[in-house]
Parts: C-alpha cells; sequence; structure tokens
C-alpha cells in the first residue's frame, strides 16, 4: 500500500468517527460505535470501512443506518477532506471485534471453582 493510500485511511477514519459521533442525530446512532479499519482502493474510488458497536444485537440497524447516509457522510468528508471526488463508502461489520466480544461473553458466562490451595503435608 502506497503512502498516500495510508494517509488517506488515516484521514478518512479520523473524519469518519468525528462525522458518525458528533454530527449524525439518528437516535440509533447513539450506541458507542468505533471505527475499527478503512481501506480505500488504490484509485481512490471505493473506500471499505469496518466498524464495530458495543451490544452484537445494534449491529445490523448501525450498519444499515450508515449506508444509508452514504450521501449526507459523504458530503461531510468532502467540507473535511482536500480529495478532488470522495470514494464510494461501503460500511462492513468488523468481525473480529464481535469475535471478541463473544469470547469475553463466553469467559465471563464460564463457572470455573478458585484454585485449592494444596498443602505441604503429604
Amino acid at each position: 500500500m502506497s503512502n498516500r493510500q495510508e494517509r488517506a485511511n488515516s484521514e478518512i477514519q479520523k473524519c469518519l468517527i468525528e462525522i458518525i459521533q458528533e454530527k449524525m442525530n439518528d437516535p440509533r446512532l447513539n450506541k458507542i460505535i468505533s471505527v475499527t479499519e478503512v481501506k480505500v482502493s488504490p484509485d481512490f474510488k471505493y473506500c471499505k470501512v469496518k466498524i464495530s458497536v458495543l451490544d452484537v444485537k445494534d449491529i445490523e440497524a448501525v450498519t444499515s443506518v450508515l449506508q444509508k447516509s452514504e450521501g449526507y457522510i459523504k458530503k461531510e468528508l468532502g467540507k473535511m477532506l482536500d480529495m478532488p471526488y470522495m470514494p464510494k463508502l461501503k460500511f462492513e461489520v468488523d468481525k473480529g471485534a464481535i469475535s471478541t466480544l463473544r469470547v469475553e461473553e463466553i469467559l465471563k458466562n464460564l463457572n470455573i471453582p478458585p484454585k485449592e490451595e494444596e498443602s505441604d503435608g503429604e
């Protein structure tokens, strides 16, 4: 990946976080949302945005809202970034974050008895 792409990924990610958390007023987006990864194509026409949400049950609704708000998000990105044109945004679920949440949930539900102290009187 070129240095130019890496800089674009970083700037787009920062701007998307700001737009989603501060400028969008949709009540379905009041959850804790994080933009975990941004990958812009080499021709800067497409951009894959991976997101994660604290509550796994809300992830599909949040992804749908973001995808439907692509026009607004692109307009706001255009105001914040100096790019010849804004890439088409595709929002995807970050499966790694979901897997991490699932493992944490399983670990919380495990009933592991405390380890008993071994006696030296053998």
